[in-house]
């Protein structure tokens, strides 16, 4: 006998292992290149003289030399082992098949759930020739703890057998580490909860690779070799390698690497160069086509992505065609909310309309300056409602600032010049100008000479049909710029007359003010209005708001009422019923109370639930209420116009530790949602150890917009830009739960809302005769709950939206 020690690679993973072979193997020549698989035991188990050593050799493979070793019977310490990475001191990433069988190979400690509840810790691993699955310890033969491969006839993911639903612990049990080995001629299941997803990743991946390829699993091994991802990278390194030298520098590596993720970092990429030299012992600095590959695979492959790949691709590693189109179609769906989505032509008050507070302010209410940026801004972000407070400027030129604050001033014509260079850049429906007029006459015609000529035909001037009870539609008004204000009465023949004026930064200065006597003067001024300006005012037309039963009896659906916050609250809670009707028919504004100096914005969700259509938000100021306000109107091609109002569901995942850069949160989120419609969901990145403001980052979607599947959640800053190489790896499955039926479901994992039923169980006695009399009654008593529920699901109305948000991050945090 003679002993060879090589030093192979397994699976792009570096290990050493001893061969004992005898004299007439070495005469045989062979090339080996990889050891692919090699036999470990766990502590604390038996071996008997049965027990052998074997290790298969693949990969490049000219021949297999296995080798046995004969033990003796005494019982002996054993442990645990693991992949050595010779002097490497990061773990490697499972980034193929070969890596999942060769953790097999090794060994993991699973849990083995019994149906009385009991469940015992136990050492898993895959025979060398990958013919068996044992386990160890055990009371049973050594031959008995095992199953062969090729008479599993399934491997099932999550808690879904009847030994899973049955156990004491089922509710103790993540479904990501749980997975079902169903086998033999009876279908036995051997249920097993791994320590993490990913360890339970690898068996549900190995062991469904072999059962699709059995005997065939080393050639497929090395044929994968070949895939069109190495192909890939071949290429790209040829492309570099000039000199045709099968080698290039690691500064030439390190930069390629970096251009296809540009998230990672030099210094960490020619560390990993340089560890893998040192492994080799390599003196050089040039990399290799192998090198480059194993360290594109080690920093670049990203675990949770190989292993759905595999899942989707009917464990292969490639999408074909077919594989492409059902993971498209049942997993991710197929709809686009990034395009207009919703009928467009229903009534304009049908709509909630992306509304801004008085735009023209960047800053505070009360001292902050004035810009026209803040109106490029709004337009371009989809805001579909603007505000123009209008005041008598020097030189005969009106201007925009709030009145009676000390607010910064700009020329009304340049805001309208904006206006008109960005008013239908991000939609195509029509614009509001809010216009608080407080000019004299003589101004006024100065307004109304640059709205005609900046503006043109752009104006809506047809006057509303008296016979018709709602307004046009978003579709009819496409184009269209609609100017809310008020409007003298119809039967005014003169060049002017008067009314009420409308003046929101009184209410401000009233606020800031200790003399009552001001807010008397200002309660029901009256100002001049030019007919020629109130004719421009057609389907807005400003009128005050009295009670709810005069502005059923009275109003007109081109007549529009502003709530101050404070009142809107007041009639949404005194009078819910009648807000709703009102809104149903007729548009209303909603802006801020005067006491938001500091333009700090209202929660949009608190009148947009009431029906309010337009909630004017302070663009200015990021935080919360503004992401709600974004994100709800992202949907519908961020056009400015939704049907339906939202309210914000929230959940937090438990703090990731020491580990910023690529935090596992690992975490599933099941809510049960009544109105889909009226719901939005936000993620929000936040640090737990940084010392004053902790935001990372966030992204808000309406429910509706959110795509079953596996998806990017693209992190946003505060003021809405994109965070570079910043995303949340989401999987989103929901249940549409109607009436008792089957639900419809929406992404290929949806568990069926059964198993969230609580079910009567029995305490185990531990009397065999006992326990087996009363384990009959088990299925009954379920049937009977099952029976009960459903009654219960009938008398339901409308529709329960049973929705899991799987590996959902809301409110995250990070450290």
């Amino acid at each position: 006998m003679a002993g060879i020690e090589w030093a192979t690679l397994l699976g792009d993973i570096p290990c050493c292992i001893t061969i004992i072979s005898s004299d007439s193997y070495l005469k045989s020549p062979c090339r080996v290149g990889a050891v692919i698989l090699q036999r470990r035991y766990s502590t604390g188990s038996k071996r008997n003289q049965g027990g052998r050593l074997q290790c298969v050799m693949a990969k490049y493979l000219d021949f297999a030399l296995i080798c046995r070793k004969e033990v003796d019977g005494r019982q002996r310490k054993e442990r645990k082992k693991t992949v050595s990475f010779s002097s490497m001191p990061t773990e490697k990433k499972i980034s193929r098949v070969s890596d999942c069988i060769s953790a097999m190979v090794d060994g993991s400690e699973l849990k083995k759930v019994r149906s009385n509840s009991r469940v015992y810790h136990r050492y898993f691993l895959l025979d060398a020739d990958m013919q068996s699955l044992r386990w160890e310890p055990t009371k049973k033969e050594s031959e008995k703890a095992k199953i062969d491969v090729k008479s599993i006839k399934e491997v099932r993911t999550g808690k879904n057998t009847d030994t899973f639903r049955t156990n004491g612990t089922y509710d103790q049990i993540s479904e990501d580490c749980a997975f079902s080995i169903i086998f033999g001629e009876n279908y036995e299941s051997l249920d097993l909860v791994a320590n993490t997803a990913d360890v339970a990743n690898i068996w549900v991946t190995g062991l469904r690779y072999l059962i699709s390829y059995g005997k065939h699993t080393l050639n497929m091994i090395e044929s994968s070799q070949n895939n069109l991802r190495s192909s890939w990278l071949s290429d790209l390194f040829d492309e570099e390698d000039v000199n045709h030298n099968r080698q290039i520098a690691i500064c030439t590596a390190v930069q390629l690497i970096k251009k296809l993720n540009p998230g990672l970092k030099n210094v960490k990429i020619e560390l990993k160069f340089k560890e893998l030299h040192k492994a080799q012992d390599k003196s050089g600095s040039d990399v290799t086509k192998d090198e480059f590959a194993e360290v594109f695979h080690d920093l670049c492959t990203r675990p949770e992505i190989y292993f759905l790949f595999v899942q989707f691709s009917s464990n292969k590693e490639f999408l074909d065609t077919k594989d492409l189109m059902i993971f498209l179609e049942a997993e991710q769906g197929m709809a686009q909310h990034k395009s207009v989505c919703q009928d467009m032509n229903q009534p304009l008050s049908h709509y909630y309309i992306n509304a801004s507070h008085n735009t023209y302010l960047i800053e505070d209410q009360f001292r902050g300056p004035s810009d026209v940026t803040g109106y490029i801004r709004a337009l371009k972000m989809g805001c579909r409602c603007v505000e123009l407070d209008v005041w008598d400027g020097s030189d005969n030129e009106p201007v925009i600032y709030t009145g009676h604050t000390m607010t910064s001033q700009i020329v009304f014509h340049s805001v309208i010049d904006v206006i008109n260079k960005y008013a239908f850049v991000a939609s195509e429906f029509p614009l509001i100008l809010c216009l608080e007029n407080h000019c004299s006459v003589k101004q006024q015609k100065v307004m109304f000479q640059h709205l005609k000529k900046i503006l043109g035909d752009r104006i809506h001037i047809d006057p509303p049909k008296l016979e018709e009870c709602y307004l046009p539609s978003p579709s009819e008004l496409k184009g269209k710029i609609l100017l809310k204000g008020k409007k003298l009465d119809t039967n005014c023949t003169a060049s002017e007359g008067e009314v009420t004026d409308e003046d929101e930064g009184a209410e401000m200065s009233q606020r800031m003010s200790i003399e009552s006597a001001e807010q008397q003067t200002n309660a029901h001024k009256k100002i001049p209005l030019l007919k020629d300006l109130s004719d421009l005012v057609t389907l807005c037309k400003s009128v005050e708001f009295n009670d709810f039963p005069t502005s059923f009896q009275n109003q007109k659906p081109w007549e529009l009422c502003s709530f101050n916050e404070v009142f809107a609250t007041r009639c949404a809670c005194d009078f819910p019923g009648d807000f709703v009707n009102y809104n149903k028919k007729f548009l209303a504004r909603v802006y801020p109370s005067p006491m938001r100096i500091d333009s700090s914005n209202m929660n949009p969700q608190d009148f947009w639930k009431c029906g309010c259509q337009i909630v004017a938000m302070n663009y200015q100021t990021p935080g919360l209420m503004m992401d709600l306000n974004i994100g709800w109107f992202r949907q519908n091609g961020n056009c400015g116009y939704v049907l339906r109002p939202a309210i914000m569901r929230e959940q937090r995942t438990k703090t990731v530790h020491q580990n910023g850069d690529n935090p596992l949160f690992d975490e599933s989120f099941e809510f049960q949602i009544n109105l889909p419609e009226l719901t939005m969901v936000r993620f929000v990145v936040l640090d737990d150890d940084y010392i004053g403001d902790e935001f990372i980052g966030q992204y808000t979607i309406p429910f509706e917009c959110l795509q079953p599947g596996f998806r990017h959640v693209p992190l946003q800053s505060l003021t809405g830009e994109v965070l570079p190489h910043t995303l949340l790896f989401v999987h989103v499955a929901m249940t549409n739960r109607r009436g008792g039926g089957k639900p419809h479901k929406r992404g290929l994992s949806v568990r069926k809302g059964k198993r969230s039923r609580e079910y009567t169980s029995m305490r185990v006695l531990q009397i065999k005769d006992v326990d087996e009399v009363f384990k009959t009654a088990l299925l009954p008593l379920r049937e009977a709950t099952d029976l009960r529920e459903n009654m219960q699901v009938r008398r339901i109305t409308g529709s329960d939206f049973w929705v899991l948000l799987k590996t959902l991050w809301l409110c995250v945090r990070i450290s």
